[in-house]
């Protein structure tokens, strides 16, 4: 029976809550499909910050590269800035191991109403592939004239060419491989005119390569309103790190729920370890509670089987979400039901081992 060695960092708020339950359905699927978990826990974030003064431990990533791959809840408190939080875990690991695709499933799952007029399911299933290791979110930059009224603060976005070409050949590979008949860019070039006509450049380049695929772009603004118009057009859409990030928040809110969205940051090489985590954040009003979604951890770790090949269990999976949320009403508050956190996630756990 083949184990996988899984580093698990709950992190912080619902991250603690919605981890376990990812866990106990992922056993279940091991247990139904023959292969099991060696989970190892980090109490890496924002109370390992207080205790410490880093939100993991100077050898963290060494640590880490030993794993298969990482399981991770959520990053965040209201006690730590957001810039130290972020820089201090989720982004040091997404570098250093090279997880430059950021791939965010966007799904209208059957049991959850669209806020948007007289959509239903299949109307609204696409990929966003962000870009995760550049663009927009660089650490180049600084402050000068501090305190006085000359004070001035400089961010530089790093468009890379290998960092642009890989990112736009995995999104028109992952439409190949999906079956997909669209590739959509997400550009600002009329007003950010270097980078974003770089992007542009490259990706005239890259598809080109790819005759059998369709091909468009929009800038950012106009596509998010076509994110709530005309949700059906999109197929597979790549974006810049910023760009990426926003639409795939959006993305999930016009399905239902950030709570049911999940993401994989991967490093398709596999020369390092990947790391699986629901697109929600912390959510310190609710934590506590025992009332988050577990779905967006749940149907991440489906994307880690995924990973490792083991694509009838990550399909069992989502089968199994769909039949809970829809055909057994097993639902949290924030997609219209009244269950618990660890309701949903037993409820699916058992929907996986009996179907």
């Amino acid at each position: 029976m083949k184990k996988y060695r899984v580093a698990v960092i709950p992190g912080d708020g619902i991250g603690k809550e919605v981890v376990p339950e990812g866990i106990r359905v992922l056993d279940a699927a091991g247990d139904r499909f023959g292969f099991s978990f060696d989970w190892h826990f980090f109490p890496w974030g924002c109370e390992y910050y207080h205790e410490t003064g880093h939100m993991m431990p100077q050898d963290g990533i060494e640590i880490l590269s030993k794993f298969d791959a990482i399981f991770l809840g959520a990053v965040g408190a209201p006690s730590v800035p957001d810039h130290i939080s972020l820089w201090g875990l989720l982004i040091p690991i997404r570098r250093r191991f090279q997880q430059y695709v950021n791939l965010r499933p966007v799904k209208l799952l059957r049991g959850i109403e669209s806020p948007l007029k007289n959509i239903k399911k299949g109307d609204i299933e696409f990929y966003i592939v962000r870009e995760n290791n550049e663009g927009e979110y660089s650490n180049i930059g600084g402050r000068i004239y501090t305190g006085t009224d000359q004070e001035m603060a400089v961010q530089e976005t790093v468009f890379t060419r290998k960092g642009v070409e890989r990112i736009i050949r995995y999104a028109f590979e992952l439409a190949k491989k999906l079956n997909k008949k669209r590739v959509t860019s997400a550009t600002k070039s009329n007003g950010i005119i270097y980078t974003m006509t770089y992007w542009d450049e490259i990706f005239a380049e890259i598809a080109s390569l790819y005759p059998d695929i369709e091909h468009d772009q929009y800038h950012i603004d106009n596509l998010t309103t076509l994110f709530i118009r005309n949700p059906q057009r999109f197929s597979v859409i790549v974006a810049s790190n910023l760009f990426g990030d926003i639409l795939s928040d959006l993305g999930p809110a016009i399905t239902g729920s950030l709570g049911i969205a999940p993401s994989a940051n991967l490093n398709p090489e596999r020369k390092f370890p990947s790391m699986f985590e629901p697109v929600h954040g912390s959510a310190p009003d609710i934590a506590g509670k025992n009332i988050a979604n577990p779905i967006g951890q749940i149907l991440s770790g489906a994307m880690m089987l995924e990973h490792f090949g083991h694509i009838e269990a990550a399909k069992a999976i989502e089968q199994a979400v769909e039949i809970v949320i829809s055909d057994k009403c097993i639902k949290t508050p924030d997609i219209g039901g009244n269950s618990s956190t660890v309701e949903v996630g037993t409820a699916i756990s058992e929907m996986v081992k009996k179907q």
